[in-house]
């Protein structure tokens, strides 16, 4: 397609992408009902690995083997972060869920300081204290103790946040399509590992329509088709719009489990939501969207007066 096609459709295609993930946790805590949860990854990242490595066929001209301890280390991380918050969701509510593990953004510019030396700005370090401030307030009961999901999803926030680095220090040099297959091959495989020890495989959940469409939305959309509609929408969007537009993966994460799966949402919970999601925009953007706005807006006033 032409640039100014891409163009046009890149904000719609990351749209796109949070909305499918938003509607995956609730799904995601249905099917884990009667799936138990490294099986239900196993299927999952081995049907994106395929799905992938076909759409991106043309990619395997540049395959090295460097690709795969290199999908391996990322994949494990990708791994202990999909499997911890998919445990933390058998034990809180998909809204919740969704908000936690967002906290990841405001751990990244901090975990990538330890890596890589690079100091957390003003913006990162304000994020933080906002985050913490939503966090407590979502998650921290009367007695100011906190459930085992909940706790759990904070701990995913930091695999995910590790995920990130990984992918930051690993993938330069390296076509990223071809090392995301490696990395969904690779988690695929520690997942069905965990099943093989420690699950019996579900034949028969599998073969009930009832689990079979919502796992095949969960393999094609929100694993595979949500990716891939984030990888081109973020490479023709400028980055502060993308963080944004990615960001409301969360939001619509609470909508639909209030909708579909019936949460209850209260103030306290509620206030806790916007503390977080304000401490992503904090963070991913730095509020230069709105900047933008100012300054174009100062600009029009000198004109209209010239």
């Amino acid at each position: 397609m032409k640039p100014e096609t891409m163009k046009k459709l890149a904000k719609p295609m990351l749209f796109a992408a949070a909305l499918i993930w938003g509607t995956s946790f609730f799904i995601m805590k249905n099917a884990l009902d009667v799936m138990p949860v490294f099986y239900l990854l196993a299927i999952r990242f081995a049907a994106g690995a395929i799905l992938l490595a076909l759409v991106f066929h043309k990619k395997w001209k540049l395959f090295t083997a460097d690709y795969l301890w290199r999908g391996a280390i990322v994949g494990a991380c990708l791994f202990l972060a999909y499997s911890v918050q998919t445990f933390g969701l058998t034990y809180t509510t998909p809204s919740k869920n969704a908000f936690l593990t967002a906290v990841y953004c405001v751990i990244v510019p901090f975990l990538y300081w330890a890596a890589a030396g690079q100091r957390p700005d003003r913006y990162n370090i304000a994020a933080a204290l906002l985050c913490i401030t939503g966090v407590g307030l979502v998650s921290l009961n009367g007695d100011l103790s906190i459930n085992f999901g909940d706790l759990l999803t904070l701990i995913c926030a930091f695999f995910y946040a590790g995920h990130i680095v990984a992918v930051a220090k690993l993938s330069p040099g390296k076509d990223v399509c071809l090392l995301t297959v490696f990395q969904f091959a690779f988690a695929g495989l520690y997942a069905l590992l965990g099943g093989l020890f420690t699950e019996t495989f579900p034949a028969q959940a599998i073969t009930d329509p009832s689990v079979f469409l919502p796992l095949l939305y969960l393999c094609v959309m929100a694993t595979t088709v949500a990716l891939l509609f984030q990888n081109v929408g973020a490479v023709w969007s400028d980055p502060s719009s993308a963080a944004v537009i990615l960001s409301l993966e969360s939001v619509f994460g609470v909508l639909f489990s209030v909708l579909c799966y019936g949460d209850e949402v209260t103030l306290q919970m509620a206030l806790g939501f916007c503390c977080i999601f304000v401490a992503v925009l904090c963070s991913e953007t730095r509020f230069s969207f709105l900047r933008k706005k100012t300054a174009q807006s100062e600009e029009d006033a000198v004109n209209s007066h010239s």
